[in-house]
């Protein structure tokens, strides 16, 4: 299959109120939680490695109005931004990046380790594109159980150099599995640009050696995202196997807190935020009259409330007790092995 440009008809969309305003709602939560998680980070409240989704929180969103409940999401290491967009309340996400008890992950996975099964999300992985054959085998699960569901797997544009990404599209497309790979390209593998890294800069061409249907998505419209991840969830669901989605979006901070993203100019991130996906939708929302004015900026208060709370409750929740490091690492009520 050779793969071409696809023209989506998004602009002819028409999507509910409920919709734009979810949408506005969800990145806008997004954008707040990860710009106070950058605050806090500076004044070591948060340790570690710490990957800020600002600029990308159309990748998620889209996705999660577009795919069903039952169906999974999996990620790299910037993974803030999948659970809040599927419904992880943020006191539980903040209480992670503390590394306290009451976090999605109990405190032992942090920035990197985001886990919340009960909405979907099968995690944050920090190794680069080891994600990618577990969204494969989660989608084989899905496919043997028949139940119907696909799997999101999402990965950046530097791990589609890894050797797992090329393995999993062949066993992918050899078993037809219910799966949608979705490279959010946001130009910069750590600091390292796609043009540098490879011949072949439009990454969505990867999957035709493959025969997989592949498309390039502006991921800085989130109308587009959502279109795109129906389509590619539809045709997994009726038994064709999966998709490859290549998110042409942006980060506007630096790979992670440590990067001060000297390798860009100023006047490529000023392109891109005259693109924020946000803004988008808001003009949208406005222009649509679902909204007014004053009725955003009433939400966007009450969504630095949120993120405020947020941060008392990780602030005042206990650490794990220290007995929890022999915790969590076997199942063993699912394997009740004895030693003697």
């Amino acid at each position: 299959m050779v793969t071409e440009e696809k023209e989506k008809n998004t602009n002819e969309a028409v999507f509910s109120k409920d919709t734009y305003m979810f949408w506005y709602d969800r990145m806008l939560l997004i954008r707040r939680f990860e710009e106070k998680a950058g605050q806090l980070y500076g004044r070591q409240k948060i340790r570690g490695f710490c990957h800020l989704y600002i600029g990308q929180e159309a990748c998620a969103v889209g996705a999660a109005t577009a795919l069903r409940k039952g169906d999974k999401y999996i990620t790299a290491y910037r993974d803030h931004g999948q659970p809040l967009a599927l419904g992880t309340h943020p006191n539980a996400v903040m209480a992670e990046l503390f590394a306290k008890q009451t976090g999605c992950s109990k405190g032992k996975g942090g920035s990197m380790h985001m886990f919340d099964k009960e909405v979907g999300f099968l995690g944050g992985h920090g190794i680069v594109g080891g994600q990618i054959p577990l969204g494969a085998g989660i989608a084989f699960a899905e496919k043997y159980n028949k139940t119907g569901n696909v799997c999101i797997c999402y990965m950046g544009d530097g791990a589609v150099r890894q050797g797992s990404f090329h393995e999993t599209f062949n066993m992918a497309m050899s078993w037809k599995l219910p799966v949608i790979f979705a490279i959010e390209n946001n130009g910069y593998a750590m600091g390292t640009s796609v043009q540098r890294t490879s011949n072949v800069t439009d990454l969505y061409k990867l999957g035709s050696a493959y025969d997989m249907p592949s498309y390039p998505v502006d991921a800085m419209r989130v109308d587009e995202v959502h279109t795109s991840v129906a389509e590619a969830a539809e045709r997994a669901r009726a038994g064709n196997g999966p998709t490859l989605l290549e998110f042409r979006t942006y980060r506007y901070k630096g790979h992670s807190m440590s990067d001060p993203a000297k390798y860009r100019t100023k006047e490529e991130l000023a392109d891109y935020k005259n693109q924020d996906p946000i803004e988008q939708v808001k003009s949208k929302i406005l222009e649509l009259g679902h909204a007014k004015e004053e009725d955003l900026k009433a939400k966007d208060k009450e969504i630095k409330q949120i993120v405020a709370d947020s941060v008392k409750f990780a602030e005042e929740a206990p650490y794990p007790d220290p007995s929890e490091i022999y915790k969590d690492i076997y199942i063993q009520e699912d394997y009740p092995f004895t030693t003697n």
